[in-house]
């Protein structure tokens, strides 16, 4: 499997991404802003579908958000259902305050 990378677009907005040949096959597109990391959505592509790999995705962003301290807001379908079915792994990061 290929490494997951977090590239940034700007200051504010990136993913994490996996790249092959050039590339990107997968992604978790996030957002920054004050101490909070928005999950837009994540997208894995079909050849990799089954692999586990959109919850390495979910794992490295949230190794992230520990990291730097940061409070996860999920808009992504997919990071919302993880943290509602797992709500005590992720009580620490998890901004269950926001609300668009």
């Amino acid at each position: 499997m290929n490494a997951i990378e977090l590239k940034w677009e700007n200051d504010q907005r990136g993913a994490f991404v996996i790249e092959e040949g050039g590339e990107r096959i997968a992604e978790m597109a996030i957002g920054l802003s004050d101490k909070n990391l928005t999950v837009y959505h994540t997208e894995v592509s079909e050849k990799l579908k089954g692999q586990g790999v959109a919850g390495q995705l979910l794992s490295t962003m949230v190794d992230y958000a520990r990291k730097n301290k940061l409070k996860v807001i999920a808009l992504c379908p997919y990071v919302h259902a993880q943290f509602k079915r797992h709500p005590d792994q992720y009580a620490d990061i998890w901004n269950k305050d926001w609300h668009a």
